[in-house]
């Protein structure tokens, strides 16, 4: 070994959420200061602010439609409101590269194409501008830093056989041990050095990009040149986790791994550290250890070349998924002793720049996987694929697809010990398997739809009753449940806790019952009536109809948004007066009878398709309407929310603006109010002031337009560690959007985000039992009073309120009295030793409970009460 693997460096990469704020920066000066008293010499590696590299993606995509002036605008508020933050100045440290953004922007939208080199040019500023704002902070508290660029150090070798987008957009670069470069950093006059994720130069000098995660990639890349004693990627996440622990809370933080594992976990689909990051730390045996910003107290995930005794056992560490895959099914019975039909089907691949991942063959069929983060899975390049392979064979699509994958080590040899896991894919339409030749993963292939359920299922087998110890460490519950007491409901500040004994009193006359908080449903209404960017809010009664919990929120100014006749019937009902401008319905392929009722019952009507306009153009003759667009691209927090995309049912295409035009002025009616709704649970801030945009550029083909609808959508945290949706960030980039747009209205018609974390459903345990050691509580609540565990794998905090003083020491399942495997509330959950009779509550439950019940197995729902102040 050299004697440069000892030499003084370290590399720390802080991610988009790490830079983010003046606080996140502080714990940057801080580990900047310890690793110097550490007489170690720190290369700190940054990525854009949280949301500005999609931004950049966005205002791209907007040039198609002429110069994006709002998300550009919005993006310029974003840095000048973390400079004033972090006490810098804005102009001159990122007011030129603003300018040159601008400049770039305007270009592509005059041309009406973005080429990958502008492509590239305007990707880089993210960075380019967190890090001269970073700097100028560390400089101005007490930590001497120099900025360097990054694309002065890393120069691609990518080769000339690679498509040219790949070569701009997804480059690659040297790791091996680099003494100029060493000799040029040493060279810096300060001892903390800030630099650039994500970018670097080729061989003309030009920009490139390293492809997303790229800052993970730049960090690996400047510890291997530097022969650094150490790399550390800081995120927002404390390590890598036995699964994706935002989806499934019971995860536990693994403590160290070898850099095989690592590979194949994060190559399986684990976020927290990119792939292609680990390589150059491998080749030259320098250990990675993922951190987390907002918890640097936390041990995380060490990844080395020798990890502790006991870690080399053949065994399951991980469960890794990836979304949004794709398959190509080649199925033909020419390919039998055929000579080189791989390599001619393969060529189709290679010329439309697609990289195949997994491979599953027979006699008569070859299916591939297309992973899309390092695809450009459109559907013109999919066509293109299949029309290329057609001559060879029957080539079919298989979309919306996810894959499931078990890692470890010595795989092949415990299949005997996997077989009851093996047994939860029962029920699950299975597309591929693959078996890794380095049997390190089992990997399934299925409907994207089931695959929350899937591993929520494959976790509580395969690490319910696994010890603490050298490799796993807590549950993100457990890392959770005392640092983070603002973000989830399981915390002394919960309304219920206050309410405790009013509950186990209401419990002891009956149960399963749900118990809705009108306090807690009045505040998060005044919540949203304090956005003095918002004019106008409907609650989306389908969340919870309740008649009391309708009262309250009436009283407190919302108006009501139905999406079905007896909705509307129902609130005309309770409130007959109900002035008209706080009425919308919102139907989706309804019947022309459901029109009218919505008409009659003097709502303001959503049109969702051409089709209505077209074939009964006379209900909506002089009529109001509003026209609900599908923006293109959906959020949410599972697959079954996302309301927007083309391979949503909700919305009129982009592509079908002059026709919908064209059809309102045929039937006579006037199109007052455009309509946009991309998911539910989302918790990022940016997304509406985008779909206010959007919806501002749909306008201009309807000159009566005065109200954009941006529907709901509002996330609340609900599991450990989630931070909730800032909506004062949402309020500040709506008036961005309005400052420009001031004729405009705005709506918003939330529903989860106004009644989930009002509302608890009370049971009481009826059984416990064990089997193979692990601990079922059977309580008389089930999938038939709350389906959302069993239909979305959604995760609701479960407590024992008779022993809410208890510690819980126990680790156990959940479930229902309903005669289906599915009928499992919770998974692996933590409680105190739980006796019959206990009363369990059930958090977050307001939204989407009772509403979704029914009476299988002719069992009745829990019934509902609302407690007021």
């Amino acid at each position: 070994m050299s004697e440069t693997k000892f030499s003084p460096w370290i590399v720390l990469k802080f991610g988009g959420t790490s830079v983010s704020s003046r606080e996140r920066w502080e714990t940057i000066a801080t580990q900047v200061r310890a690793r110097l008293s550490d007489g170690l010499r720190p290369v700190i590696v940054c990525s854009a602010i949280s949301g500005v590299t999609n931004a950049l993606e966005e205002i791209l995509a907007a040039t198609a439609h002429g110069h994006p002036k709002e998300p550009l605008r919005a993006l310029t508020a974003r840095h000048q409101a973390l400079a004033t933050a972090l006490g810098v100045t804005f102009d001159s440290l990122v007011g030129a590269s603003m300018a040159d953004l601008e400049k770039q922007v305007m270009g592509a939208a005059l041309i009406g194409e973005v080429p990958p080199r502008l492509r590239a040019r305007v990707m880089a500023m993210g960075e380019l501008m967190s890090t001269r704002l970073g700097a100028a902070f560390l400089n101005a508290n007490g930590c001497a830093t120099t900025w360097v660029d990054a694309r002065e150090h890393l120069l691609t070798t990518d080769s000339a056989q690679l498509t040219v987008e790949r070569r701009i957009l997804h480059a690659s670069c040297s790791f091996e041990a680099d003494a100029v470069c060493a000799t040029k950093l040493a060279a810096c006059p300060t001892p903390a050095i800030v630099t650039q994720g994500f970018i670097a130069r080729d061989k003309d000098g030009q920009t490139v990009l390293l492809g997303r995660g790229g800052s993970d990639t730049s960090a690996a890349y400047f510890a291997a040149k530097l022969s650094a004693k150490r790399c550390e990627i800081w995120t927002d996440v404390p390590g890598m986790f036995t699964a994706d622990p935002r989806a499934v809370p019971s995860a536990r933080v693994i403590r160290t791994l070898g850099f095989d594992e690592a590979q194949e976990i994060s190559t399986m689909g684990a976020k927290v550290l990119h792939p292609r990051a680990i390589p150059p730390c491998r080749k030259q045996e320098i250990p990675l250890h993922i951190r987390c910003t907002p918890h640097p107290e936390f041990d995380g995930t060490v990844i080395e070349k020798n990890p502790p005794d006991g870690s080399a056992a053949p065994q399951v560490k991980a469960i890794s998924t990836r979304k949004g895959i794709v398959l190509i099914s080649m199925e033909t019975v020419g390919m039998w002793q055929a000579v080189g039909f791989l390599a001619d089907a393969f060529t189709h691949f290679k010329r439309h720049g697609l990289s195949i991942d997994l491979v599953s063959t027979s006699e008569t069929n070859v299916t591939v996987s297309l992973d899309p983060s390092g695809n450009r899975l459109d559907k013109a390049t999919i066509d293109a694929l299949l029309a290329d392979l057609a001559p060879l064979c029957e080539a079919k699509l298989i979309p919306d697809c996810a894959s499931v994958s078990l890692v470890g080590r010595g795989i092949r040899s415990i299949l005997h010990e996997l077989g009851g896991v093996l047994g939860l894919f029962e029920e699950q339409r299975i597309h591929l398997m693959s078996q890794a030749a380095s049997d390190l993963n089992l990997t399934f292939v299925v409907d994207e739809t089931q695959v929350d359920r899937v591993v929520s299922l494959l976790h509580g087998h395969l690490f319910g009753r696994r010890a603490r110890g050298k490799l796993l460490g807590k549950t993100w519950e457990e890392l959770f449940s005392l640092t983070d007491t603002a973000a989830h409901p399981e915390t002394p500040t919960a309304w219920w806790v206050r309410r405790r004994e009013e509950l186990l009193e209401i419990a002891a006359q009956g149960s399963p019952r749900y118990v809705y908080d009108a306090t807690s449903i009045n505040a998060a209404a005044m919540e949203l009536m304090e956005m003095d960017a918002v004019d106008v809010r409907f609650y989306a009664i389908k969340a919870n109809p309740h008649p009391d919990v309708l009262r309250v929120l009436k009283d407190a100014g919302m108006g009501m948004e139905c999406v079905s006749p007896g909705e509307l019937d129902h609130v005309r009902r309770l409130f007959p007066d109900l002035d008209p401008s706080r009425l919308l319905f919102t139907p989706n392929f309804a019947g022309p009878d459901e029109y009218i009722h919505g008409f009659a019952k003097n709502a303001m009507v959503t049109v969702d398709g051409l089709h209505p306009l077209r074939c009964w153009p006379e209900i909506f003759a002089d009529k109001e309407i509003l026209l609900r667009m599908d923006p293109g691209k959906g959020r949410g927090h599972h697959a079954h929310v996302r309301t927007a995309g083309a391979r949503s049912k909700f919305g009129i295409s982009p592509a079908d603006i002059d026709e919908a035009a064209r059809l309102a002025r045929a039937a006579g009616a006037r199109v007052v109010g455009l309509h946009a709704h991309s998911g539910s649970g989302i918790l990022s801030s940016h997304g509406w002031a985008q779909t206010a945009a959007f919806l501002a550029h749909v306008a201009q083909r309807f000159p009566d337009v005065r109200a954009l609808d941006l529907g709901g959508g509002l996330g609340i945290a609900e599991k450990p560690g989630q931070a909730p949706l800032d909506l004062n960030a949402v309020n500040e980039s709506l008036k961005i959007f309005k400052t420009a747009h001031p004729t405009m209205d705005i709506w918003l018609e939330p529903g989860r985000f106004l009644v989930a974390h009002a509302g608890v459903l009370l049971g009481r345990v009826t059984q416990l039992k064990q089997k193979a050691g692990i601990i079922y509580v059977g309580v008389n609540v089930g999938m038939n009073s709350l389906i959302r565990p069993a239909l979305y794998g959604a995760h609701h905090p479960i407590i024992n309120l008779t022993r809410l003083d208890q510690a819980p020491t126990e680790i156990v399942n959940i479930v229902g009295p309903i005669c289906e495997s599915g009928d499992v509330l919770g998974h692996a959950r933590r409680l105190p030793p739980t006796k019959e009779g206990d009363v369990l509550l059930i958090g977050n439950a307001g939204a989407y409970g009772h509403s979704m019940a029914s009476n299988y197995n002719l069992r009745p729902p829990a019934t509902e009460l609302l407690l007021n102040p």
